[in-house]
């Protein structure tokens, strides 16, 4: 394992491995208690990251910058729209200059079709570690705060039974990046793992062929259904969070259709004794979650959102 990621890339964690992924986890657990201890970690002194946001951010944003600053670097805050991007500057060059200027390159940019190409773009030029702080089709910093999360809640996550499941929502239209992660993601790790969502809100097809293989190789399984009622039984963990209709196989579908895909206390019932209640946030409360759930003792989403921080610091401190 010794260097095998100082200078690489986190555009997708299907690029990284297992062992890769648990090497990440094992630091951001050991940073997580030495946050905890109030002990120093300068592992980064001196050293920049810059964070390009084409849109807006809270734990992303607050988790590199708190972050990098508790290892003793700093971060530059990007606002593309008062970048030369906005006058049409390409991703090769800004990717190449940014590199330079720094020690790595951080960018969200969610525009469909248009987000994990540029920042694929920006990482085949740029001379640092580029992470990619959320696009069109990953996000994998959440990815590996859910699985953080998920091993310090359950422990071993071989045959824990995880629900992905939409919800409804009335926000704006929400990327398909992370149920995305979780499905590729948690099939790695022999979870029973079952995505739930109505007509009209699929992934891509290429997502659901990888995540069987991934869960056959790995000795859990994969399974999509369109009822939210049987995603909810006897779940260990639980994840219902809206998506946008991205896959252009029909008509856009009325959102409206769907406001009984809601979590609720009653479907909570139904689920394992000891089930836990996940979202990356924010929570579109009262239409994606009861107030009860979220707020509720199941509720972890609290914790998830801390290990944001964690998380981010380790990525920053193996590839810085």
């Amino acid at each position: 394992m010794h260097g095998t990621l100082k200078g690489k890339h986190l555009v997708s964690l299907r690029d990284w491995s297992n062992d890769e992924i648990n090497l990440a986890l094992d630091t951001a657990k050991d940073l997580k208690r030495r946050h905890y201890m109030d002990l120093p970690t300068p592992i980064l002194q001196y050293k920049t990251i810059a964070l390009m946001f084409f849109e807006a951010s809270t734990r992303t944003r607050n988790s590199m910058e708190m972050g990098i600053a508790q290892l003793g670097g700093h971060a530059n805050y990007l606002d593309t729209s008062t970048m030369q991007i906005s006058h049409g500057e390409v991703a090769r060059d800004t990717g190449v200059i940014l590199s330079s200027f720094g020690h790595g390159l951080a960018c969200r940019n969610c525009n469909w079709g248009e987000g994990n190409a540029y920042i694929s773009e920006m990482a085949k030029y740029a001379s640092r570690p580029v992470m990619n702080l959320q696009c069109d089709l990953y996000h994998p910093m959440q990815g590996l705060a859910d699985l953080m999360t998920i091993q310090e809640k359950c422990g071993p996550t071989k045959g824990l039974k995880v629900s992905i499941i939409w919800a409804f929502a009335t926000s704006h239209k929400k990327p398909i990046s992370v149920p995305l992660t979780q499905a590729l993601l948690f099939s790695r790790y022999g979870m029973e793992v079952t995505l739930a969502h109505p007509p009209g809100f699929e992934l891509p097809d290429w997502v659901i062929e990888e995540a069987k293989k991934n869960a056959w190789a790995n000795g859990g399984s994969f399974r999509v259904i369109d009822s939210m009622e049987e995603a909810f039984k006897d779940a260990d963990i639980v994840i219902p969070k809206n998506w946008g209709s991205w896959s252009g196989k029909g008509p856009e579908p009325n959102i409206n259709d769907f406001k009984q895909w809601k979590c609720t206390l009653a479907l909570m019932q139904t689920a394992s004794n000891k089930v836990y209640y996940m979202h990356a946030l924010p929570a579109d409360r009262g239409n994606e979650v009861e107030d009860a759930v979220i707020d509720g003792p199941q509720s972890i989403v609290y914790q998830e959102a801390e290990n944001r921080l964690h998380t981010a610091k380790a990525v920053m401190a193996l590839t810085l």
